[in-house]
């Protein structure tokens, strides 16, 4: 067979002056083994604030846009980390502009941006921003109710609404925890915890029990929701899997003038007794209901420790061989 004809190669250099040439390549060039590892047919070469591309046209082309978009997110004061070099590759690769999507900040807390990191978060940010109804899933570590928690203070700092209102099931997630001591607080604090340490991670520590106090933001079970009409709220579902269908749709219908909702559940994660999920119930129902949006995230949005996102894969895999022989072969 005849041999095929090799991509011709070639190199591109030029300098990085627009910014400290770290705050791209990182301290001992950690930045730069990122883009090496997104661009492993182009050998990339630094000295000083030099670097030169060597490959095919296009893998320079996609490399260079790479480092043109992490110098553009520092000189939008990111301060890069290796994990944003691997989320703007993907983001490049789905036609969209890190600079543009990972500088959107929602909050600053305790010197921290927050804001979306992936193309899918970004779109679920959107939909909060442009709809009332919103469902966000996904598997544990993609963001959807830290960000859902951003957007609530966010909208509570803005007045665009006078309360927010946390809520989750009290089931618990396969451990008996029995009768717990205390006041009633301190009954379902264990199920409320997670909505704590965000809101405390958000905003001043000191602020939240004053806030607590006066109403402006409610942390309770969803069984303290029943009868209700929530006015000029931005109210949060979390653990939403954990639902009934009757539970899911009493939450629902408690949505009053002036107010936001966010639904959040992963599906994978479901621990009622019987597996009848409301969240799954509401996604085969309202799917095309107007000013309502589904959104879902998946192990590329997970923006933990990177092995979060591993881990997530093998359980899909695994459960997904599980249901294949469960199910039996076609006859």
């Amino acid at each position: 067979m005849p041999k095929q004809p090799k991509t011709p190669q070639t190199t591109l250099s030029f300098a990085v002056t627009e910014v400290d040439p770290v705050s791209v390549f990182g301290t001992e060039d950690s930045l730069l083994r990122s883009i090496e590892a997104a661009h492993p047919q182009v050998s990339v070469l630094v000295r000083g604030n030099e670097i030169s591309l060597s490959g095919s046209e296009a893998d320079i082309y996609a490399a260079k846009k790479l480092i043109d978009e992490a110098i553009e997110l520092s000189l939008r004061g990111v301060a890069l980390q290796p994990a944003d070099i691997t989320r703007s590759a993907r983001v490049i690769e789905q036609s969209q502009s890190p600079a543009q999507m990972l500088s959107q900040s929602i909050l600053s807390s305790k010197g921290k941006s927050i804001r979306p990191k992936t193309v899918n978060q970004k779109n679920y940010v959107d939909a909060i921003d442009e709809n009332t109804i919103v469902f966000g899933i996904g598997p544990a570590g993609t963001g959807k109710t830290y960000l859902a928690m951003a957007k609530a203070v966010q909208a509570l700092q803005r007045k665009e609404v006078s309360r927010i209102i946390l809520t989750r099931p009290a089931v618990e997630a396969g451990e008996r925890l029995g009768f717990l001591p205390g006041t009633l607080t301190d009954k379902i604090d264990p199920y409320l915890r997670p909505l704590f340490d965000a809101l405390h991670e958000m905003m001043d520590p000191d602020s939240v029990p004053k806030l607590m106090a006066t109403g402006t933001i409610e942390v309770a079970p969803l069984a303290f929701m029943r009868g209700r009409t929530l006015n000029d709220s931005f109210i949060i579902l979390d653990e939403a899997q954990n639902t009934t269908p009757e539970q899911m749709k009493m939450f629902l219908t408690r949505l009053g003038f002036n107010s936001k909702m966010v639904v959040t559940g992963d599906v994978t994660q479901i621990d009622l007794p019987n597996g009848n999920s409301g969240l799954k119930v509401a996604t085969s129902i309202l799917g095309k209901v107007d000013d309502m949006k589904f959104c879902v995230l998946d192990s590329s949005d997970v923006v933990r420790h990177s092995l979060v996102a591993k881990i997530v894969d093998a359980y899909a895999k695994f459960e997904q061989k599980a249901a294949v022989r469960k199910s039996g072969p076609n006859r």
